[in-house]
């Protein structure tokens, strides 16, 4: 069971940077570059009609954060 205030969203479009971000809760680095799935793991990839990508749920390793990233259209 997960809990609510665990939850994040981190919109791409209002970043700067490559698409490197800090977790929201407890700082680890989250990068894209990262296929070892250390730092975290990806939970559910959602993709629109058009086969673009929506959004992507991972789950940061360290603090268990549940993280929805969007803004891949602008990205």
């Amino acid at each position: 069971m997960k809990n609510a205030a665990n939850v994040y969203v981190v919109d791409l479009t209002k970043i700067d940077g490559d698409g490197d971000f800090l977790c929201p809760r407890c700082g680890a680095l989250i990068s894209p570059e990262d296929e070892t799935e250390a730092t975290y793991v990806i939970q559910e990839v959602k993709m629109r009609k058009s086969d673009r990508l929506e959004e992507l749920v991972i789950k940061c390793r360290k603090c268990e954060s549940v993280i929805h990233i969007t803004g891949f259209s602008g990205v």
